[in-house]
């Protein structure tokens, strides 16, 4: 029977997440300066973890973000299943108005369910869940690697989650996340569950 443990986190904080300008799939950004400080804080807090197996997004913010468990010599692989959701024509905007608006409207479809609705060039939830789906099969098809370690992409985060604990993706935003938080899951070989959420607490050490 498979059983496995994910560490499942977002990426460091980026300098578009700090101008709250909208990246997305499209957008290959380096983590800035914080994001490498939460980086080192995640490491520090979780290096003794015996990770088997690195899986991160073909998005070299999230390879940045795990670096350090890479150079204790841990294998990794890069899934592009596990890229963030594309924005599309918005990728690469500062926030405006207009566009903050037209984020809250597909909000509102996601929530009442409309889950093809998306942004000109763009993904939809449904698309996503698509390659979300494929990259799963790929993680859960080592029954050797035990306790895997899982960097990805905020809205990617939550539809995966919804994915892992078989909710609608409608209820993805259930699930809140800010850069480098964890969330622990474990797979008894039935049923996958939560049983560390939104946990933060790496980043409340070393604040000097």
């Amino acid at each position: 029977m498979v059983q496995k443990t994910l560490y499942i986190v977002r990426h460091g904080q980026t300098e578009y997440n700090k101008l709250g300008i909208i990246q997305g799939r499209g957008v290959d950004t380096d983590l800035n300066d914080e994001g490498r400080k939460q980086a080192c804080q995640f490491f520090e807090a979780y290096k003794t973890v015996p990770f088997d197996k690195i899986y991160i997004s073909a998005l070299k913010r999230t390879q940045q973000s795990i670096q350090p468990f890479i150079d204790l010599g841990i294998p990794y692989k890069k899934l592009p299943g596990l890229d963030e959701l594309a924005w599309g024509i918005h990728e690469g905007q500062s926030p405006t108005i207009d566009n903050k608006a037209a984020f809250l409207q597909i909000m509102r479809d996601w929530l009442d369910g409309k889950l093809d609705s998306k942004f000109e060039g763009g993904e939809s939830p449904l698309e996503v869940e698509v390659r979300q789906r494929e990259a799963l099969e790929v993680i859960m098809s080592h029954p050797e690697e035990k306790t895997v370690l899982i960097c990805m992409h905020g809205r990617a985060l939550r539809l995966l989650l919804c994915i892992l604990t078989g909710k609608p993706l409608s209820e993805m935003d259930n699930f809140p996340h800010q850069n480098l938080v964890l969330y622990k899951v474990t797979y008894n070989g039935e049923r996958f569950e939560i049983i560390d959420f939104n946990n933060a607490q790496h980043l409340k050490h070393s604040e000097e």
